[in-house]
């Protein structure tokens, strides 16, 4: 069968759902996933492409828009890719991390089929197998408000998706090995915006043209795998308008930290003279920061961008000032984040605190990283498939982590180490407090898949329930990544009214492929597919499950 054809039996496969729900359009997309040799840093190396190119195709979508993505793998390897910050609403089937799918076998396709429901704003895809990401794969994804719902700000002149990114020249393999061996991956070797470094000599080709007068939409999304990234733009300022799916207070910056996994968009006015300028994207908290810069150029204008490139702040608490900025827009007419209503967050009852102490050690002369103790370890069958299959005694154990951990103290004091599938069981509908402390001397970056949560507090230090005195419990910005800083403790509260299996991760890739993740059943007592989507036909199976008849669906009602 060829490509073409197994393509528009994909197309009818849904035509019944766009008869159904012919109020939300749907919108395909059909990926040949390949490698190529470019050289992002300077250095020929084998990366990751789809349909030629790197980083991969824009998504574009409105809020409800179904998104179809029929995947070819023609990698050498198993292949999946998720989809950052997308709620996957009943729906985690389409997550695409090794808990909740079998990966894409090398030479054959498969079609996720998700919907962007009640979402706007800017976030972005990436490839969740091996350590691929390091090779590329990832793209943008940039979700619109419906006609009907106005946004706070005046359309802009045009809507540009900036992916920043440290880089290694070593290939995704030779990091694989190291990390296999037990060895640490270092320093990446640079820094990259949309794959390229620049020169910043005033002789690379502009990366995006500006019309003067006009207004633009700059969307960053930081899909590093160590660092920190700083953005600024050269003679202009920065208005803050959104981050991760919600409208916030615009305030102005003359520069922002995105960390690891995060996204947030900008607007830029062109009101200087009409000429070249550089945008400039540097790692934080390094000892040596790598530079990137790509060339903004006026419509017709005249003169190359100045040498002199704008400086990044210093410090950590430089940063964590700038967190304690932003603020939700509590007025804008956008989607709010489910369930609706719950921007009332401060008045909700917490039903569950769980703190998330993190740390590092050696496991057999190897390095690991853990979670309250457990260092993630992803089994053979899908988390999601055993559950679903009921063959989760064969797969994973629950509540391996408990919801107040202590570490090990004294100066000679090590956490024990347990490697295994890192599972909670939550209850569905709870509203719920996660803790995470960081006893470590680097800037983590955490995510939690199918959910926005408030990002209430961020402080140096131990957290104690007498913290939340502290916490902002009115205008946080709902979002799906937080930062913790050295030796501090971040908050965060959300509902898990989503049900499915969802992946808590460090959206460091060392990190996450050494075990700092873990996932959270969220079950729905019903077994109702107006809780939870069943499974799709089309799903793949593996492990346990491979043999096995599919069990009976969940009831309609």
């Amino acid at each position: 069968m060829n490509n073409m054809l197994r393509f528009v039996l994909a197309i009818l496969l849904v035509i019944p759902c766009i008869l159904v729900n012919g109020e939300d359009p749907y919108l395909f997309h059909e990926w040949k996933v390949t490698y190529g040799t470019l050289s992002p840093l300077g250095v020929p190396q084998k990366v990751i492409l789809i349909n030629g190119q790197f980083p991969g195709p824009r998504i574009n979508g409105t809020s409800n828009n179904n998104i179809i993505v029929n995947v070819f793998n023609q990698l050498d390897e198993p292949l999946l890719f998720t989809w950052n910050g997308v709620q996957q609403r009943k729906n985690s089937w389409q997550e695409g991390t090794h808990g909740t799918n079998c990966p894409i076998p090398p030479g054959a396709n498969f079609t996720y089929r998700f919907q962007v429901k009640d979402q706007i704003g800017s976030y972005y895809y990436y490839p969740t197998t091996t350590l691929h990401r390091a090779a590329g794969g990832f793209g943008g994804i940039s979700v619109l408000s419906r006609a009907l719902i106005p946004v706070p700000f005046d359309t802009p002149e045009d809507d540009f998706m900036v992916l920043v990114a440290d880089w290694y020249t070593k290939s995704h393999t030779e990091l694989k090995n190291l990390l296999d061996n037990g060895r640490a991956l270092g320093r990446p070797q640079g820094v990259i915006i949309n794959g390229k470094s620049g020169k910043g000599d005033g002789k690379d080709e502009p990366m995006y043209t500006l019309t003067p007068g006009k207004t633009y939409r700059f969307r960053f999304c930081n899909v590093g795998m160590k660092d920190s990234i700083n953005v600024r733009f050269q003679g202009h300022t920065m208005k803050l308008v959104e981050i991760e799916g919600s409208h916030t207070v615009q305030n102005v910056y003359e520069s922002l930290d995105v960390h690891l996994g995060q996204c947030m968009s900008v607007l830029i006015t062109a009101d200087q003279d009409p000429k070249d300028y550089f945008l400039v994207a540097s790692t934080r908290f390094t000892k040596e920061p790598h530079v990137a810069t790509a060339t903004i150029r006026y419509a017709n204008g005249k003169g190359p961008a100045s040498p002199q490139l704008p400086k990044a702040p210093e410090g950590w608490a430089w940063s964590l000032n700038q967190f304690r900025s932003f603020r939700w827009n509590l007025t804008a007419s956008a989607a709010r984040p489910n369930p609706q209503g719950s921007y009332h967050y401060g008045q909700i009852n917490i039903t569950r605190t769980i703190k998330l102490v993190t740390s590092a050690g050696n496991v057999d002369g190897k390095l690991r990283y853990a979670i309250n103790g457990v260092s993630h370890v992803d089994p053979a069958t899908p988390i999601k498939l055993a559950e679903y299959y009921g063959v989760g005694d064969k797969v994973f154990k629950y509540d391996l982590i408990k919801d107040d951990y202590e570490p090990a103290s004294g100066k000679e004091a090590q956490d024990k180490i347990t490697l295994a599938p890192n599972f909670v069981n939550a209850t569905y509908r709870n509203f719920v407090e996660i803790i995470f402390e960081n006893h470590g001397k680097s800037v983590q970056s955490w995510h939690l898949s199918g959910h926005s949560f408030f990002a209430v507090g961020i402080e140096p230090g131990r957290w104690t329930p007498e913290k939340r005195r502290n916490y902002n419990l009115l205008d946080a910005v709902s979002r799906n990544t937080i930062q913790v800083y050295p030796n501090s403790w971040a908050a965060i509260m959300t509902t898990l009214d989503n049900a499915g299996l969802w992946n808590l991760r460090s959206n460091s890739l060392e990190r996450n492929y050494l075990g700092h993740q873990l996932y959270f059943s969220v079950l729905s007592p019903n077994h109702s597919v107006k809780d939870e989507y069943n499974m799709p036909d089309n799903d793949l199976v593996c492990g346990f499950v491979k043999d096995m008849p599919r069990p009976t669906p969940y009831k309609s009602g």
